[in-house]
């Protein structure tokens, strides 16, 4: 039995890859019930991940269809017009071309969100053509802005614009748009761009440029690693411990647990100040291990934490008291965010295979057992292995 805010909110997903799946991915860890929509014969990676540990597919489950068939298009609408969402990640375009639009499912199911994500939006001049995450927030400004004053920008993984740009985006827009088809009874689009995404998440930075209080050279700022006070610092066993002390109460605990007398450094308002200061705590902290460090300031608000790795992470205290990470089904995930105080999230189910639900999915959704049967026979629908 379903759990979670969205319980009752029923999503057909077009089956892609990156942003889309995530965004599916938390709609059903709140208690959507997504049923995902695979291609016919194989996965849209292409084989190249093994779909059982593909965790974005977590939660749902996986109709195979041939959506270039009439009855595969056909048994599609059928769902859309039961459904409160639908997610879709292709190029413009290619669902107008498959027969399933906006315009003929809106016509189908006038309450339904269509949700849409793609790179560079609906129109435009980039719209039709290709791009990834790091073209993306190339554009907008974001990638420019990370990295070392003297090398190339660093590229912050698919993080800005496939999951921040993108997938939350997108779920912000579904969830907005239900709920006022739950106020008006009127469906609507939902044009997602990892684009659009990327430029909103640097509101903060345009706003501190327009006050002349951001410079445009990387490592030059107080939240781009120039800061002595926010940054990362290597310790003696060549692991890395970051730095948080934005405050002054905050630095001042830094100064005190590194032992440093405060009426002995150089003040930290003035960015000339920064490198030497910078040099300062770096031979301090080169001094002692990442733990070691990590020990150390246990129990100080300092803002200084170990920087760990991604099979480091869940063995961490606090993200074991807090469960946020979760062993399931076998493997060890992240858990449902955010939290819910009545009505908690949870991991809905493994990654499927594609097809793994056909049947039973189909059933649960209104289709008769004779159409789900024919349909198999004629290879518009099918199921995994």
């Amino acid at each position: 039995m379903a759990t979670g805010p969205l319980t009752g909110v029923r999503v057909v997903e077009f089956a892609g890859i990156g942003p889309a799946p995530f965004c599916a991915m938390l709609l059903a860890d709140q208690g959507a019930d997504v049923v995902r929509l695979d291609r016919l014969g194989g996965n849209a990676a292409g084989g190249k991940r093994e779909p059982k540990l593909d965790l974005l597919n977590r939660g749902r489950r996986s109709v195979a269809v041939d959506l270039k068939s009439p009855a595969g298009t056909a048994l599609s609408l059928d769902l859309v017009e039961k459904a409160d969402v639908l997610i879709e990640g292709f190029r413009p375009g290619v669902m107008e071309r498959l027969g399933l639009g906006p315009d003929v499912c809106l016509n189908r199911n006038p309450r339904l969100v269509y949700g849409r994500m793609t790179g560079w939006g609906q129109y435009g001049p980039l719209s039709e053509r290709a791009g990834h995450d790091i073209n993306f927030i190339a554009l907008s400004g974001a990638l420019h802005a990370v990295g070392r004053r003297e090398g190339p920008p660093v590229v912050p993984l698919n993080l800005v614009g496939d999951f921040a740009g993108g997938a939350l985006y997108l779920a912000f827009g579904l969830l907005s748009a239900l709920h006022n088809a739950s106020r008006t009874g009127c469906g609507q689009v939902v044009d997602a761009a990892m684009s659009d995404g990327s430029v909103s998440l640097m509101t903060m930075f345009h706003g501190l440029n327009a006050m002349g209080l951001w410079r445009e050279n990387r490592e030059s700022n107080y939240l781009d690693g120039a800061a002595p006070y926010y940054t990362v610092y290597e310790a003696a066993d060549g692991r890395f411990i970051a730095v948080g002390a934005i405050e002054d109460r905050f630095y001042r605990e830094l100064l005190a647990g590194l032992g440093i007398d405060p009426d002995s450094v150089v003040d930290r308002r003035d960015p000339a100040n920064w490198p030497a200061l910078r040099s300062r705590f770096q031979d301090i902290f080169a001094t002692r291990t990442r733990d070691e460090w990590a020990r150390h300031f246990n129990g100080r608000d300092a803002c200084v934490t170990p920087v760990l790795t991604l099979t480091e992470a869940p063995g961490d205290a606090h993200h074991r008291t807090r469960n946020t990470f979760s062993r399931c089904h076998g493997l060890d995930q992240p858990s449902p965010a955010p939290r819910f105080s009545a009505t908690p999230g949870a991991i809905q189910g493994p990654p499927p295979l594609p097809g793994a639900h056909t049947r039973k999915a189909l059933a649960d959704w209104g289709i008769d057992k004779g159409r789900i049967d024919k349909l198999l026979r004629e290879r518009a629908i099918g199921e995994a292995g």
